[in-house]
């Protein structure tokens, strides 16, 4: 069972003046895992409290998976993906470059995302947009491989190339066609 902590960031939001729907969508959708959401806050569009609240989680509250949403666009506010750069350790951008590619095939506005995911410590984190269509169309994308990605970054030695494939690497791997 994996630890979740859900980040919302919104103005708006965290004066009680909206109603959080996307981190609902992501509690709900993360249901689907075997994964539990132990942190939740609504926090203001603040590069540095977003940026201190990210290592809150990671570090003391120990969460395996840290997805947060909203703060990802181009308006002057939107500064998330600023934020989470200053505290990664690694970055892994496939995941981002995956959820703009699918998102694109539903609207244009998708290329507009500036999300950014990667790793500190032990811990995945993953920015996603602030609309509940796009929290789902985005977690829709990354489920068939989170498990696996959370395995390795926490450390599962298992090898998945084609000779010994692991467990957790088999739903994950699409069959290699031959070329003859």
């Amino acid at each position: 069972m994996f630890s979740v902590g859900i980040l919302t960031i919104s103005d708006k939001g965290s004066r009680g003046e909206r109603e959080d729907l996307s981190g609902a969508e992501i509690r709900r959708i993360i249901s689907q895992l075997p994964a539990r959401v132990d942190a939740y806050e609504v926090i203001p569009d603040e590069e540095e409290m977003i940026a201190q609240k990210l290592v809150e989680y990671v570090d003391r509250k120990k969460v395996d998976l840290l997805l947060t949403t909203g703060g990802t666009g181009l308006s002057p506010r939107d500064v998330t993906p600023e934020a989470t750069r200053k505290v990664l350790h690694k970055e892994v951008p496939g995941i981002a470059e995956a959820m703009r590619v699918e998102g694109m095939k539903i609207t244009p506005l998708a290329m507009l995302s500036r999300a950014t995911s990667g790793i500190r410590g032990r811990s995945l984190i993953i920015n996603l947009p602030g609309s509940p269509g796009a929290v789902q169309e985005n977690l829709t994308v990354l489920l068939p491989v989170l498990k696996h990605a959370l395995e390795k970054v926490q450390g599962d030695p298992s090898d998945c190339a084609a000779q010994k494939v692991a467990p957790s690497c088999e739903k994950a791997r699409k069959p290699i066609k031959s070329v003859d």
